[in-house]
């Protein structure tokens, strides 16, 4: 990721600045006030995020509760200076009507944030996401890499826990009755050859 632009901006100029003509089709954050950025995660990422999102919404339904965002949602985490994240999913634990979300950004605090791990994020970047997230008051953040398989869970001010195939990923108190093995997360429905599809 590259900074591409000096100039320090709020999120509502960001907002507005990401729609310009010469910015579109390009994704972009605002970190410090700082406009990053973001390389487009490739295919893997997405169909993961995907599957991810769809298990989360069939936990919403059951609970008849709540719901999950998307797509880079924009998540803003701090103020003076701005920060505007991207996460790959969140849940919130509150149900609105289409017609009271906000088409812009939000600032509510998530009850989950997911990030999954792309070809160009490192150890260091997913870090510093998850620290931004904690210290916006989410509960609980995972750290989701495809190509170990593997989740790091953050909940609080506890130290960190990384979950592989063998482990059962739950709510961890934060989201009541939530149980899906981590197995679940990486075998999509449907055959495979377990072949990687160039």
């Amino acid at each position: 990721m590259a900074a591409t632009n000096t100039t320090r901006m709020t999120a509502d100029q960001f907002w507005d600045w990401c729609r310009l003509p010469e910015n579109e089709n390009r994704r972009y954050e605002l970190n410090r006030g700082r406009v990053v950025e973001v390389p487009s995660p490739g295919c893997l990422h997405g169909v993961v995020c995907g599957w991810i999102a769809y298990l989360l919404w069939g936990y919403v339904r059951r609970r008849d509760t709540g719901r999950v965002a998307t797509n880079d949602t924009g998540l803003l985490v701090n103020r003076n200076p701005d920060t505007l994240r991207g996460p790959d999913i969140m849940l919130f634990e509150q149900a609105h009507a289409i017609e009271q979300l906000n088409p812009r950004y939000t600032d509510e605090v998530p009850r989950l944030v997911v990030e999954v791990r792309s070809p160009s994020d490192n150890f260091s970047r997913m870090m510093e996401r998850s620290s931004q997230y904690l210290a916006h008051g989410v509960p609980l953040v995972w750290l989701v890499d495809p190509l170990e398989r593997a989740i790091t869970v953050f909940r609080g001010q506890e130290f960190h826990r990384v979950l592989d195939e063998t482990d059962l990923l739950t709510g961890n108190g934060v989201l009541p009755d939530l149980s899906i093995p981590v197995a679940q997360l990486f075998h999509l429905p449907g055959p495979s050859t377990g072949e990687v599809v160039s």
